[in-house]
């Protein structure tokens, strides 16, 4: 019998928190709440939990930094971000702080049991559908997707956070591949484009800094009115042999 998975709601609206935790349960996952950033934080050092809903406005702090805390802390814990804000501003720096996912309040609960079984299917994927290990080579870096590291030449560690690897990861498998916003959105985030969505422009600009991707040394090319193209040649390893 597969393990129902356990979702934490964290939300200071006590209606909220109920009528999430019926439906999600009626769909078939396991639910815990929080009101506040303290119960959060207790919740998340007691219990074990595949996917928190986090609501960025808390009475005792902000969710964007338990986001940011919870990626240093438990990375392997995806995030989905509730706001009631409505700036493009607000979701960008939700994606930088590490969230996997947000959606706008008020917003349907079906659309967001889509987007948490999208999130979650797309974490199992990345933990277990690896038959073989593999590692990609791609102008300096080493990518391997079991481990979800990405090393420079030096073997010196390049801090992904779980969206900017799996974007990075849709490159790597599509090498030299023109690949629109929309195709991107698909891919990684399992949904179309909203468009004024810009959570893929603002990921491939963090991509490329860490990475260090400049004129002089292109990784990426931007193609206006197209997407964006992995430009270097890509090596894949069998580092099962």
């Amino acid at each position: 019998m597969q393990t129902q998975p356990h979702i934490l709601v964290v939300d200071d609206d006590g209606e909220i928190r109920t009528l999430l935790g019926r439906y999600l349960d009626g769909q078939g996952f396991r639910v815990s709440s929080a009101a506040n950033r303290a119960e959060c934080e207790m919740r998340l050092a007691t219990g074990h939990f595949d996917l928190v809903v986090l609501d960025v406005m808390l009475p005792d702090g902000s969710g964007l930094d338990i986001c940011r805390a919870l990626r240093n802390r438990k990375p392997h814990i995806p995030v989905i971000l509730l706001t009631a804000l409505k700036e493009d501003v607000d979701r960008i720096i939700g994606l930088e702080f590490g969230a996997d996912d947000y959606l706008g309040k008020p917003f349907n609960p079906r659309e967001l049991v889509a987007r948490i079984r999208a999130v979650l299917r797309r974490a199992v994927i990345g933990q277990h559908d690896a038959p073989t290990k593999r590692s990609y080579h791609f102008a300096v870096y080493t990518m391997e997707p079991e481990t979800r590291q990405v090393t420079n030449a030096a073997g010196e560690n390049i801090d992904l956070t779980g969206a900017e690897f799996e974007l990075l990861q849709v490159f790597i498998e599509r090498p030299g591949r023109l690949l629109s916003r929309d195709q991107l959105l698909d891919l990684t985030q399992g949904r179309g484009r909203d468009p004024l969505d810009r959570s893929i422009d603002v990921l491939m600009s963090r991509l490329r800094r860490k990475l260090g991707d400049n004129e002089g040394s292109p990784l990426f090319k931007t193609v206006r009115n197209g997407g964006y193209q992995l430009t270097v040649r890509v090596e894949a390893v069998d580092m099962s042999e």
